[in-house]
């Protein structure tokens, strides 16, 4: 750290207070009884401001730089504005001894011998607060929230805004340590720092948990002590729970200076932070830097010093005549100002220097004067070590890392040899002072720059050797070696650059040039040697030679690279250039110095910040390239390129036939594609394969230039590989433009691949065309086919040569397949396959077609009848079929389907057909009597046929009669036709309901036959005493829902007649039928009971169910309920005659009238 003075002046009194306009422009000061206003930039007196008429101790400004206030010992407080105007006074009874502008609410606090007042713009009066003892200073909190007073008899008072004491802090000291100085810190980021910093070592190391880059300022950060070693945290958010609950203690700390020559401070709560600070001296002014990262005090050692923020004294920044009574520095500057006892003003720009050391992938530097931070500049971890004293100088070297403080050195050493290790711990401690410009560290020694002289000290601080140079040394650097025998590269301000080992007295000259060193590195392999000269130019020796092998301009520092011996890389004029070899160079815009290149990663310092760039190194890659130099543009690539660039380097080599190269390079890109190309060609080389046209050839075809490749093919004699590589690509019109009018085998193979390609893709018709034009019909005919393209398949079976059987059979097939037999017929017509068409028309049961093909061609017979009869039999045709089948001289399969046709016919009752049947076999038996040799069988059966068939022929009719016995639907009993009784039931005498439509109605089936009349299937029922006929009907027509079942029986009345019609076959009447329990009777009994039923049972009934005799008077009316509802009744509405339906509708047709009235149906009278 260094100040320079930028400016000064004198005034006649004391200066006893400053302050800044908050933008930094002006700058006033208290010098006796007035204010002088000085502009910062050049120390000039703008104005005097005449106001007060005694001495003025105090001026403070309001943070929104619009008023200032300066208070006297004329006991006046006067409010000043922006413009230098005075535009309020008041008063209080005794001398201003400080006055502080609120920073968020600009109250202003003004402070006497024996009060304190608060006022603001839009209060009427001041509103004032007694005192116990002199107030001396004071200084409001960051949030405005509360006012700390410090007292001569040293308490400090804190007050909340309205002047009430909420914390009073009494200092041991008491009246003998007057409160000379407070300041409330600026920033409430340090809390965390303060309450884990406690009764720390000076060799205490601990983490720090970061969240941006910190080069002076931390910001959100968390300590925690860990003792004397280092531990590594991740990064994470900051956690809030970790915070006291107690918020306001964390808000503020107040830095207090007593004349009892103590520094101390304290949290808002009044507790103590840390112990005093002795500062032999008594302190009259102390002030914050903008963010609080460090204090300035000035006092009676006639000097202002430099502290951090904890207290530590970091320097001097500037030595006075007398007594410092106030200092402040510039708003968000490092501009310090200090006023004194004698008037002086000093106006200081303190320069903060970078101490930093590097070495690799490792950067320490110097962090808020008193902390070493330890960057790893690859995974980006960071390790705070504390040391409480000002850093002057950092060292760092593998696994070494030296610090210079005041009064000693101290040695660390990393935990492990692992390379992202981050832990360090103290190995030795020079306890000694040394002066020195540089410092550098080896594994066991430290070497000290002191402007011409280098000291080399083993860690216990024993000097072992010593180096005196021929002029100053302006860089040291150290580049490996054995431990204990590292060299180190050193530049002298003459040009001159040697290299020493540090277990050797002589110092061994490399190279000596005019100009004056500014920095030099040497490349991996020790062979080549880069400077950066006083004019900024960069210059590149042969180590060995002394040549210069090329020089670049504009130039401020530079590195080679750590892993390419012929790269390397300067900064300067806000670029950063890459040189490869002897190609030119490649710039990029890069602010700050480049310390250090490894593979694609370049260390720029840039102000106090170290940062990794990664740099892909496309630019040098591509320049090896353009030169053909595969093998070093994959050394370059490896450094850190991009994947495309990668690809280039690949396919370059690839075309270049540096297999080995390529290969390389497509692993890293993951292409297995060219891997196994590779890996072909370098097999077939193996097999002795010399033709590199050849392996080019197939390397343009992978790549897609498959002109160049064809061409290729062409020259190596391999034109069959070009049409190959055509046809895989579907390429066909290149194909053939290729071929010429070379070999039609060739074309047509062509057209061939072609049409397969075409019908890969789901272009059927394209593809057809192109297996016609290619002369392969059948995958023509068996795509048309497939597709059901009857009209191509027809062009093709008619343009096809009756020789070529296989297409022609298979257009045939799809022709059946798509039901189109006449196609089909004639094309099996055109190739003779007749027998095919005899099956044709026998699967199209084409029956005329294959008769008349059989008469033609007889050999056929068996082909045509036998299916042709098998067909008749399964479509119920059995005596057609049994006159094809002896047709076709099948006589055994005739006689078997007579016989089944007869057995069906008895088995079914159907007697007349049976007779019939048996008459036929006994003729098909007579026909197979003329073979002699069953002649005497087959008359044997013709006699007993013969006689079976008369048999049946007079059952039919006695069978027919037999079926006509009436049955009673009451009781389900069979009675004779020839009924004693009457017509009524022999069982229950229940009387029979008969159709009037089987009176004689119907001619009989025989002569000779019975008709007697039906029985329908009604039941007739009586209504129980009390119901009326009205009452029943209405009782029936409300039809209560059945359970289990419902009817779906509808009733149909018109003028003619009235119809119960069944909608829907359903079940049968269930037995929770109420009617049916009343169908009951007692068994045996002589006397007919009729069925009598109550309203209940009328209610169950359907209307559907019902018919009903309306007589007319006197007569009563007749109910009769259907016990079959799945047969249909109809009752003429004028005879009350009841029919089948059936029978009455086919009756009514006949003779449009009823059949037993005589009604006409077209008579609207009934």
């Amino acid at each position: 750290m260094r100040a320079v003075l930028t400016w000064r002046d004198k005034a006649e009194q004391c200066i006893y207070d400053l302050a800044f306009k908050p933008d930094g422009t002006q700058l006033i000061l208290a010098a006796g009884n007035r204010l002088l206003v000085y502009d910062t930039s050049d120390g000039t007196l703008l104005q005097p401001l005449k106001g007060h008429k005694d001495t003025v101790y105090c001026v403070a400004y309001a943070k929104d730089g619009k008023r200032f206030a300066s208070g006297s010992a004329d006991k006046s407080v006067i409010i000043w504005t922006s413009k230098l105007e005075g535009i309020l006074k008041y008063t209080h009874n005794d001398s201003i001894q400080c006055v502080s502008y609120n920073p968020v609410t600009h109250q202003l606090a003004s402070c006497s011998s024996n009060d304190f007042g608060l006022w603001s713009p839009e209060q009427k009066s001041v509103s004032k607060h007694k005192s116990s003892s002199k107030i001396t200073c004071c200084s409001w909190t960051n949030d405005g929230q509360y006012l700390a007073l410090g007292m001569f008899n040293g308490i400090i008072s804190i007050r909340n805004k309205n002047g009430e004491e909420k914390v009073k802090i009494e200092r041991p000291g008491g009246s003998l340590s007057p409160i000379w100085s407070i300041c409330w810190n600026p920033s409430s980021r340090w809390e965390r720092f303060w309450m884990s910093s406690e009764n720390e070592d000076a060799e205490e190391v601990i983490v720090n948990r970061y969240f941006q880059e910190i080069p002076s300022t931390l910001k959100s950060s968390v300590y925690n002590s860990q003792g004397s070693e280092a531990e590594e945290e991740e990064p994470e958010e900051e956690d809030d729970s970790l915070r006291d609950d107690n918020l306001e203690e964390h808000n503020d700390i107040l830095a207090v200076a007593d004349w009892g020559q103590k520094l101390s401070f304290y949290q808002l709560s009044g507790k103590q932070i840390g112990k005093d600070r002795l500062l032999n001296f008594d302190p009259c002014c102390i002030s914050y830097f903008t963010k609080g990262e460090y204090i300035l005090l000035g006092g009676s050692d006639k000097q202002v010093s430099l502290f951090t923020k904890d207290g530590v004294r970091l320097g001097t920044v500037g030595e006075q005549n007398s007594w410092v009574w106030t200092c402040k520095v510039k708003p968000d500057s490092n501009y310090v100002v200090v006023g004194c006892q004698d008037g002086t003003i000093s106006f200081y720009q303190l320069i903060f220097s970078t101490v930093h050391g590097l070495y690799k992938d490792r950067y320490a530097y110097r962090d808020s004067m008193t902390d070493v931070i330890v960057q790893h500049l690859i995974t980006e971890q960071k390790v705070r070590i504390k040391c409480k004293e000002l850093v002057k100088k950092i060292a760092i070297y593998k696994n070494r890392l030296a610090i210079q403080l005041p009064e000693k050195i101290l040695i660390y050493e990393l935990y492990s040899d692992d390379s992202s290790d981050m832990h360090y711990r103290v190995k030795e401690k020079i306890v000694k002072k040394f002066e020195c410009n540089l410092l550098v560290v080896c594994a066991d020694h430290i070497i000290l720059c002191q402007e011409k002289r280098l000291q080399c000290l083993s860690f216990s601080g024993v000097k072992e050797r010593e180096w005196q140079m021929e002029s100053l040394i302006r860089y040291i650097k150290v580049i490996g070696g054995p431990p204990g025998r590292e060299g180190l590269l050193v530049g002298l301000k003459n040009g001159q650059i040697l290299k020493i080992f540090v277990d050797n007295l002589f110092a061994i000259v490399l190279l000596k040039q005019a100009t004056a060193v500014r920095c030099l590195d040497m490349s991996a392999s020790r062979n080549k040697l880069a400077v950066v000269d006083e004019n900024d130019t960069c210059l590149v020796y042969d180590i060995h030679t002394k040549e210069l092998l090329f020089q670049e301009p504009n130039a401020n520092s530079v590195a080679w690279n750590t892993q390419c011996e012929d790269m390397l890389c300067f900064s300067g004029g806000g670029y950063l250039n890459i040189k490869a070899s002897t190609f030119p160079v490649h710039q990029q815009k890069l602010q700050g110095f480049v310390v250090g290149y490894n593979g694609s990663k370049i260390f720029c310092l840039h102000v106090f910040s170290m940062s990794a760039v990664e740099v892909p190194q496309s630019a040098p890659m591509y320049q090896y390239l353009d030169r053909k130099m595969f093998k070093e543009a994959y050394h370059i690539a490896c450094l850190g390129v991009t994947d495309t660039d990668w690809r280039e380097l690949a396919m370059e080599a690839l075309e270049g036939l540096e297999f080995e190269t390529a290969k390389k390079a497509f692993t890293r890109v993951q292409d297995l594609r060219y891997l196994e190309l590779i890996n072909s060609i370098e097999e077939r080389k193996k097999r002795g394969e010399t033709n590199n046209d050849l392996f080019l050839a197939d390397v343009f075809s992978y790549q897609g230039k498959f002109h160049e490749a064809a061409k290729l093919y062409r020259r190596s004699g391999h034109e069959n590989l070009a049409l190959d590589m055509y046809t895989d690509l579907r390429m066909f019109e290149y194909a053939k433009d290729f071929l010429g009018s070379g070999d039609p085998k060739e074309t047509k193979m062509l057209i061939t691949k072609q049409a397969d390609w075409a019908r890969n893709i789901h272009e059927p018709k394209a593809a057809v065309e192109m297996y016609i034009s290619a002369g392969e019909h059948v995958k023509a005919v068996e795509i048309s086919g497939d597709h059901g393209w009857v009209d191509m398949l027809i062009d093709i079976a008619r343009k096809l040569d009756k020789a070529e059987r296989e297409p022609l059979l298979m257009c045939a097939q799809y022709f059946r397949k798509l039901d189109n037999p006449g196609y089909a017929a004639e094309t099996y017509l055109k190739i003779g396959d007749l027998k095919s068409l005899v099956q044709l028309h026998v699967e199209t049961q084409r029956w005329d077609e294959a008769f008349a093909l059989g008469e033609k061609h007889p050999e056929f017979k068996d082909d045509i009848y036998v299916p042709y009869a098998q067909w008749l039999a399964e479509n119920d045709h059995f005596e057609e079929a049994q006159k094809a089948f002896h047709k076709a001289g099948r006589q055994g399969e005739a006689v078997r389907v007579l016989e089944q046709l007869t057995h069906n016919a008895v088995v079914e009752s159907r007697f007349q057909d049976a007779a019939y049947y048996y008459w036929m076999l006994s003729m098909q038996c007579l026909d197979i009597a003329q073979d002699p040799a069953q002649k005497d069988a087959m008359l044997s059966k013709f006699h007993h046929f013969q006689h079976l068939a008369e048999l049946y022929h007079g059952y039919h009719a006695i069978q027919r009669y037999m079926e006509l016995v009436p049955l009673c639907y009451r009781c389900s009993t069979n009675n004779p036709l020839l009924n004693n009784l009457g017509n009524v039931c022999i069982n229950c005498r229940q009387p029979f309901v008969f159709s009037a439509s089987s009176y004689g109605c119907h001619p009989p089936a025989h002569p000779h036959a019975l008709c007697p009349p039906e029985v329908l299937h009604l039941v007739e029922f009586y209504l129980e005493e009390g119901i009326t006929d009205e009452e029943a009907v209405s009782l029936i027509d409300l039809e209560a829902p059945r359970h289990k079942h419902e009817n779906k029986w509808q009733e149909i009345t018109n003028s003619n007649s009235q119809t119960l019609r069944l909608d829907e076959t359903m079940d049968s009447m269930g037995d929770d039928d109420p009617f049916t329990a009343k169908l009951s009777f007692e068994q045996g009994g002589s006397e007919f009971v009729p069925v009598v039923v109550n309203r209940a049972v009328l209610r169950s009934m359907s209307r559907r169910d019902v018919l009903i005799k309306r007589w007319p008077p006197p007569l009563q009316w007749q109910y009769f309920r259907s016990l079959l509802p799945d047969a249909s009744i109809t009752m003429c509405p004028s005879c009350f005659q009841m029919f089948h339906s059936e029978d009455y509708e086919l009756l009514v047709l006949q003779h449009t009238c009823c059949p037993y009235c005589r009604r006409r149906i077209d008579d609207p009278s009934v």
